[in-house]
């Protein structure tokens, strides 16, 4: 435990650190600038610098305190890189999807023979999601951030006696994301970029295929965890599918921007999805430990609850582009 501690106080001392330092000294700005644009929910520029600064320090607090698989944490620092690259300079869409679909070919083909040839499929698709749902879902001050501590620590929590290497990444990582935290609460002094929400996509995947796998939790497990995202990101990717919209165009249409831009402030907003992330990740840990049954229930009351709230969302909504003559 003496190493956990070490893990955790490292992750998030140097990341908060390193990013005041950054911002301190003007360094940030020189590295990369989200400049607002039409679909930003954001007024002035802000350095997005806090992944290029998170994931590596994560990465290796958890390899000197513990031993993940360096595999997984070469693939990361390797989507960290390509994608800094992206918010420096831009990258076109197909080198950043072919990028992604490396790195998950190679982890994928490393749990072979467990993985047959549809499980691999399967697997592979839902980990190139996972990654670009996480992006996303990276639009306002404090969520991706929030939901990398939550989902994580869940990850962490849950894998601490079974796969301890796995869980001082997830810890370590969950402590970076408070580090980066700090700085990103409302009003936000730095993003996450892509340099930060495309490794955790893609570790918030890999990680919960390897629990998976390794028989520490079911399939339904990391999905509930990070249902925050995953119900967001995949419904409005279905509506926006069903009206033959560019879907692989960045946009404003996902139920917390719609939030925002119906008049919530960044940190109420953030505040709302702590709530629902902390009891997304509570309920998980806790059916755990109960039947199946009981595990059912409590996934279709999950499934009842956000459609609920979508509803209520996509009403005011639909109320409120009426009121602007049909303008969304």
């Amino acid at each position: 435990m003496t190493g956990l501690l070490w893990t955790l106080l490292v992750a998030y001392g140097l990341t908060f650190a390193a990013l005041r330092l950054m911002l301190g000294r003007g360094w940030a700005g020189y590295l990369a600038i989200d400049t607002p644009n039409v679909r930003s929910l954001h007024a002035s520029p802000i350095p997005r610098v806090g992944g290029l600064v998170m994931i590596p320090v994560a990465l290796a607090s958890s390899l000197v305190f513990a031993q993940p698989p360096r595999l997984v944490l070469a693939l990361a620092a390797g989507l960290c890189a390509v994608s800094f690259i992206d918010d420096r300079w831009g990258l076109p869409v197909f080198l950043r999807l072919i990028a992604h679909a490396l790195a998950v070919i190679v982890l994928c083909r490393s749990f072979e023979p467990s993985l047959s040839t549809w499980t691999f499929a399967l697997a592979a698709v839902t980990l190139i999601w996972s990654i670009n749902l996480f992006n996303f879902m990276d639009g306002t001050d404090g969520l991706a951030g929030g939901m990398a501590l939550f989902g994580f620590s869940a990850f962490g929590w849950t894998m601490l006696d079974a796969m301890p290497e796995m869980a001082y990444l997830a810890f370590s990582l969950a402590a970076a994301a408070a580090g980066f935290l700090m700085l990103n609460i409302s009003p936000a002094r730095v993003f996450m970029g892509d340099a930060g929400s495309v490794p955790l996509g893609f570790l918030a995947g890999g990680i919960g295929l390897t629990g998976w796998l390794q028989n520490a939790w079911p399939v339904w497990f990391p999905l509930l965890v990070f249902s925050p995202f995953v119900a967001d990101a995949s419904v409005t990717l279905m509506k926006r599918v069903l009206r033959k919209e560019k879907f692989w165009q960045a946009h404003r249409d996902h139920y917390y921007q719609r939030l925002v831009r119906m008049g919530w402030s960044h940190r109420k907003l953030a505040l709302a999805e702590y709530v629902l992330m902390a009891a997304c990740g509570a309920s998980a840990l806790i059916m755990l430990h109960v039947g199946l049954e009981l595990q059912m229930l409590g996934l279709s009351l999950w499934i009842a609850a956000y459609s609920g709230v979508m509803l209520f969302i996509d009403s005011r909504w639909a109320k409120g582009a009426a009121s602007r003559g049909g303008q969304a």
